[in-house]
């Protein structure tokens, strides 16, 4: 069979690899990048030089686990740039990558660290940056976006928002739409300033 099939991966190989990508997802986007290559080699019920063998390297493993999400990332800020309203397009852009990030620890732990030998995220990342750093320019140029804003301050505010802590998906969704409710307006060019979204309840707070 392997013979006929030189290329291909055997359907056992491929099962253990979509397991593999599986757990790693599951797990980067609970707990982050911490999690030790032997723990999601058990969690996905496959021995070490399986998973070594598929992926040689975490950060082998990360690219192929992020694809999705960076496309989705890179999609984003696509949509922000067609937006004829620049600053319309950069706050709507905003909103919905730190939704995104809040729903996957991992992503973010991913998008904000350095991966020397990722060559294609990293290329990918540089990619979505430069469309940021252009729809910023846009927003500045109309008057929108204080000119003092730079991609530093963005890669600032997906630590901080991945710095989220909540019970449940739906809470993190709502306390990272208020985070982004609040940086937009630190980032507003001119004083007019809508309300907040509502306060969100979280784990940590100390209730008088």
């Amino acid at each position: 069979m392997t013979n006929r099939l030189p290329h291909s991966l055997r359907s056992d190989a491929r099962d253990n690899r979509e397991r593999i990508l599986a757990v790693a997802r599951t797990t980067f986007a609970e707990q982050g990048l911490d999690v030790a290559m032997r723990e999601i080699a058990r969690r996905a019920e496959v021995g070490p030089a399986t998973l070594y063998r598929h992926f040689p390297t975490k950060e082998a493993l990360v690219t192929d686990v992020f694809t999705e999400q960076m496309a989705a990332c890179t999609a984003i800020v696509d949509e922000g740039l067609a937006d004829p309203d620049p600053w319309r397009g950069f706050y709507r852009m905003i909103e919905r990558i730190c939704e995104l990030h809040a729903l996957d620890r991992g992503f973010t732990a991913a998008f904000v660290s350095a991966f020397p030998h990722a060559i294609d995220f990293a290329a990918d990342r540089q990619r979505a940056l430069g469309k940021v750093a252009e729809l910023a320019r846009r927003a500045k140029a109309a008057g929108k976006l204080r000119p003092d804003f730079v991609l530093d301050d963005l890669i600032m505010m997906l630590m901080a928002n991945g710095g989220i802590r909540t019970t449940s998906r739906a809470s993190a969704v709502a306390a990272s739409r208020r985070f982004a409710a609040l940086l937009i307006q630190g980032m507003r060019a001119e004083p007019a300033i809508p309300p907040l979204p509502p306060a969100v309840r979280l784990p940590l707070v100390m209730v008088p």
